[in-house]
């Protein structure tokens, strides 16, 4: 299965893997969660329970979430995950490419991203 995997403090790399539960699990470190953040047929699948573990704050989704530990962007199929298609590969790979740090201060999180600009979000 094509995929882009995110690891935090890193650019994202585009991977195939064996479409396998088992795989999935190994590349986030556990048991596996889906979201879908995005209008686009994708699913952004991480550790369920990354941020309980303690997991490194990897990347934000504006009006989402904050993603801990390494995640990965796949297809959907009609029932299952599946390939990420190029265009799509291409157009989150740009959308993730800033690492970014997060540094918690009273009532906000601070954003800092490798190209030099910051958010807070609250």
């Amino acid at each position: 299965m094509k995929i882009l995997i995110v690891e935090p403090r890193k650019h994202p790399r585009r991977a195939e893997i064996p479409h396998s539960l088992e795989e999935m699990q190994r590349l986030v470190g556990g048991d596996i969660e889906a979201t879908y953040p995005f209008d686009d047929p994708v699913a952004i699948v991480n550790d369920g329970e990354s941020k309980i573990k303690g997991y490194e704050l990897n990347r934000y989704i504006p009006n989402a979430d904050i993603i801990a530990g390494t995640f990965f962007v796949c297809g959907l199929g009609k029932e299952d995950f599946a390939d990420l298609p190029d265009d799509l590969a291409e157009k989150y790979e740009k959308f993730f490419y800033e690492p970014e740090v997060f540094v918690r201060a009273v009532n906000c999180i601070l954003i800092l991203r490798a190209d030099g600009t910051r958010e807070v979000i609250r």
